[in-house]
């Protein structure tokens, strides 16, 4: 497991957190546990930080299922005054796809956070998730 903190080509302001796990799903509660702390940082609602850590979770499966053999899963946390962006990477196994935009992983992740996008090229694939704190 590799963590580091800041990342030297950050965008300026920004707080970038790397942080990589064996592709397995036993290590999963460290990406969620780091998603709720960075969440909380910026003072997201209780609601938005679990709403959170659940999409990090079914982000991190649609991966694990095209996942190499002996893979890691990449997340890279940017904070920002206001958001939090979570990006999480795999190499994939030939010709895998992520599930479509149809598909239930896909309403929930969309449903739990402000914006959600994935690609998946070559062998890799990349799912990113935006989330903005809500006023009040």
């Amino acid at each position: 497991m590799t963590l580091t903190h800041p990342n030297p080509d950050q965008v300026l302001g920004d707080d970038v957190v790397l942080l990589t796990v064996p592709a397995d799903g036993g290590y999963l509660g460290v990406l969620r546990t780091a998603t709720a702390g960075l969440a909380a940082r910026l003072h997201f609602a209780l609601d938005e930080i679990e709403d959170l850590r659940i999409a990090v979770d079914e982000a991190c499966a649609m991966l694990l299922a095209i996942a190499t053999r002996g893979a890691e899963l990449e997340c890279r946390f940017a904070v920002t005054e206001d958001a939090l962006t979570v990006e999480v990477s795999v190499t994939t196994v030939r010709g895998a796809k992520l599930p479509a935009e149809s598909s239930f992983a896909w309403k929930v992740l969309t449903a739990l956070t402000t914006s959600a996008s994935a690609e998946a090229s070559g062998k890799h694939a990349t799912i990113r998730l935006l989330t903005r704190r809500t006023e009040g």
